[in-house]
């Protein structure tokens, strides 16, 4: 994994679904980063939910982490809904912090 990426990666790992106390990344809701030869970061990301109430500000949160990240020239983030987010996309820090 690249340092910038890992780097990116820190960077996510602050940001927190509102209603539930742990990070998006270790929730599985980042799919994809991909950075290319301008350092331009593309992000598939999804929400636990379509109806989850924070659809409008929680991915504005993720991109404005990323772009702060030294070495990244642009943020591109898709909100993807497949395939849908379930339990199983969790890291088992996650499900250890949730008691699942």
């Amino acid at each position: 994994m690249s340092e910038l990426k890992e780097k990116i990666i820190k960077e996510i790992k602050k940001v927190y679904d509102p209603e539930i106390p742990v990070n998006i990344y270790e929730l599985g809701l980042i799919y994809k980063i991909e950075i290319d030869k301008k350092n331009i970061v593309n992000v598939d990301m999804t929400l636990t939910s379509p109806n989850c109430p924070v659809a409008e500000s929680l991915p504005k949160q993720v991109k404005d982490s990323i772009i702060k990240v030294t070495g990244v020239s642009d943020v591109k983030l898709n909100l993807v809904w497949d395939p849908p987010w379930d339990k199983s996309k969790m890291s088992e820090a996650a499900k250890l912090e949730l008691d699942i």
